[in-house]
C-alpha cells in the first residue's frame, strides 16, 4: 500500500499554521489585530529603554548612579541590554505562556535597586541579588506553590485588582504627563499641572492625544489607540520643531523624558558588554541577614507585582475565568520568573511584565502573537534606538488613561453589599495609585481582608494560604524597623 504524499497544496498554510499555533480564530481575535496590538504594546513600552538607562547607568560619575565602590552601569549599554532582554522574554512569553503581554525591566525593583540597594553594595553584587531573587521565583512557580496562591485569591479581590490597576496605570498617564503633578506640599500631595492649570505645551499635547483616542475609541474604529499615538506624535513632532521645547530637566516646560524629534541617524550598534557583569558577592560584603533582606523585598515585590499585573490583563483580555485562572497559567508564572533572572544577568534588572501591555490588550491583542510582534520591537530596537526616542511620554500617558477607563469598567462586577468584602477590596483598589505600587495594593488587601473577615464570622472561607501570604506581607510591610533591629 502506497503511503500517503502530502502536496504543497495540502499542507495548511503559514497563516493556518500561525492561527492554529496561537489559537487566534478561536480566541475571537485575527492576525491583524494582534500585529496591531502587539505595535501598540511596544510604543506604550519603549519609554523603558530610555528610562531604565536613566535610573540604572549614566553618562560620566557625576551624572550616575554610582555604587558602594563609586561605579556605574553606562547609559547606552543598560539601554542595549534592556531592549535585548525585553524582546528575547516577551517573544519566549508569547510562545510559552500564549498571552499578549511584553516583559521589560520592572520600574519598582530598578528604582529600589538604584535607591536602597547600590548604597550598601556594587552594581555586579545588586544584579546577583537580582538573580536570585529570579530563581526563587521560578522555583516557587515550578512547585506549583505561586500557582496554588493565585487561585487561593478570592475572585472579589481578583476583581479589585484588575480595577486597581487600572485606576493605577490613568494615574501613572496622568503624572507622566504632567497633568497631575506634586504639589510640593504636605497637604494637598498632588495638584492639577501647575499650581491648578495646565502651563506647558505638553500637557497641551496630552489633552490632545487623550481626546483623539477617546473619540476614536467611541466611534469603534479599528486601530484607534495606534492611530491616535500616530496621529498625535506627528502633532507632537510638528510642536518640537516649532518651539524647540526639549526635554524637562533642560527646560521645566518641556516633554517629560524625551523630545519628539526625528533622530539624524536612525541605526545604532548595540554594546551588550553588561551581560554576565553579575557577582554574589553581596552576601560577604553586607553580611546574610541583610542581604536575605533585600532578596525578601525583591521576591515580594517581583512576586506580587506581576500576579496583581496577570489577574488585571487576563480579566481584560477575557481569557480568565469566573475564578481569574486564566490558561497557561503555570507557564506565564515560570516565564516571568526567568525573567528575572535574564534581567539580573544582564544587569538590566528584573524583567516583568509591563501593565502598559493592557494598551495592546486595548488595541484587541489576545494571543502570544502580540508579544511575539511586541519582542521582534525591542530586538530592533537594540538597532534603532534613535527611534524609540519619537513618541513622547506624554502621548503614551493619553493610551494609558485610555486603557485604565477600560480596566476600570469592570467594577461594574462587583458586589458592594457585604462590607467585611467591600473594604479590604476597596482598600486594594485605592492602595495601587496611591502609593504607586501593585504588590502594595495587594498586600494591604490580603491583610485586610484576612483580619475582617476572620473576625465577621467567616474565617472558615478564608485560604490557610492568605493567612500565610498575608503574615509574609506584615514583615514585608515592616522590613524597615526590622532592619534597624538587627542592625542590617
Amino acid at each position: 500500500m502506497e503511503s500517503p504524499i502530502t502536496t504543497t497544496a495540502q499542507r495548511p498554510a503559514i497563516g493556518t499554521r500561525i492561527d492554529r499555533f496561537f489559537s487566534i480564530s478561536k480566541r475571537g481575535s485575527t492576525t491583524s489585530r494582534e500585529i496591531r496590538g502587539g505595535l501598540v504594546t511596544f510604543m506604550t513600552m519603549a519609554y523603558i529603554v530610555i528610562l531604565n538607562p536613566l535610573i540604572l547607568g549614566g553618562f560620566s560619575g557625576d551624572q550616575a548612579t554610582l555604587d558602594v565602590e563609586g561605579n556605574w552601569l553606562q547609559a547606552g549599554q543598560v539601554a542595549a541590554v534592556t531592549a535585548l532582554t525585553a524582546g528575547v522574554m516577551t517573544i519566549l512569553f508569547g510562545l510559552v505562556a500564549n498571552l499578549p503581554f511584553g516583559l521589560a525591566a520592572g520600574l519598582g525593583i530598578n528604582s529600589f535597586l538604584a535607591v536602597s540597594v547600590v548604597g550598601q553594595v556594587t552594581w555586579a553584587e545588586a544584579m546577583g541579588l537580582v538573580v536570585i531573587n529570579g530563581l526563587l521565583i521560578v522555583v516557587l512557580s515550578a512547585t506549583s506553590l505561586r500557582e496554588l496562591i493565585f487561585k487561593a485569591v478570592p475572585a472579589q479581590l481578583k476583581t479589585a485588582i484588575t480595577v486597581g490597576i487600572g485606576l493605577f496605570i490613568a494615574f501613572i498617564g496622568l503624572v507622566d504627563s504632567g497633568f497631575v503633578r506634586s504639589s510640593g506640599a504636605a497637604s494637598p500631595p498632588v495638584q492639577l499641572g501647575d499650581a491648578g492649570s495646565v502651563t506647558t505645551i505638553p500637557t497641551v499635547i496630552f489633552i490632545l492625544g487623550l481626546l483623539t483616542m477617546g473619540v476614536l475609541m467611541a466611534r469603534k474604529v479599528r486601530g484607534a489607540l495606534l492611530i491616535g499615538i500616530l496621529a498625535t506624535t506627528a502633532v507632537a513632532i510638528a510642536v518640537e520643531a516649532i518651539f524647540k521645547l526639549g526635554p524637562s530637566f533642560s527646560n521645566p516646560g518641556g516633554w517629560s523624558l524625551n523630545a519628539p524629534v526625528i533622530p539624524e541617524s536612525i541605526v545604532s550598534l548595540p554594546d551588550l558588554s553588561l551581560i554576565g557583569a553579575f557577582s554574589f558577592g553581596a552576601f560577604e560584603r553586607i553580611g546574610i541577614l541583610a542581604a536575605v533582606m533585600l532578596v525578601f523585598t525583591l521576591v515580594f515585590t517581583n512576586f506580587f507585582d506581576a500576579v496583581g499585573t496577570l489577574t488585571g490583563l487576563t480579566r481584560e483580555a477575557g481569557l480568565a475565568d469566573a475564578k481569574g485562572n486564566f490558561p497557561r497559567l503555570k507557564s506565564a508564572l515560570i516565564i516571568e520568573g526567568i525573567g528575572a533572572v535574564a534581567g539580573g544577568a544582564t544587569s538590566s534588572s528584573s524583567n516583568t511584565i509591563f501593565i502598559d501591555s493592557a494598551a495592546g490588550v486595548g488595541e484587541g491583542a489576545r494571543t502570544g502573537l502580540a508579544s511575539v510582534v511586541t519582542g521582534g520591537m525591542f530586538l530592533l530596537a537594540m538597532f534603532f534606538t534613535p527611534l524609540t526616542q519619537v513618541v513622547p511620554l506624554e502621548v503614551a500617558g493619553a493610551a494609558l488613561v485610555v486603557v485604565g477607563v477600560l480596566m476600570m469598567s469592570q467594577i461594574k462586577e462587583m458586589d458592594w453589599s457585604e462590607f467585611s468584602a467591600s473594604l479590604p477590596v476597596f482598600l486594594t483598589i485605592i492602595v495601587m495609585p496611591l502609593t504607586y505600587s501593585i504588590a502594595n495594593g495587594i498586600g494591604v488587601g490580603f491583610i485586610s481582608w484576612v483580619v475582617v473577615r476572620s473576625l465577621s464570622g467567616k474565617a472558615r472561607e478564608v485560604s490557610p494560604l492568605l493567612w500565610i501570604v498575608a503574615a509574609g506581607f506584615l514583615v514585608y510591610f515592616a522590613r524597615g524597623p526590622i532592619e534597624m533591629l538587627f542592625g542590617s
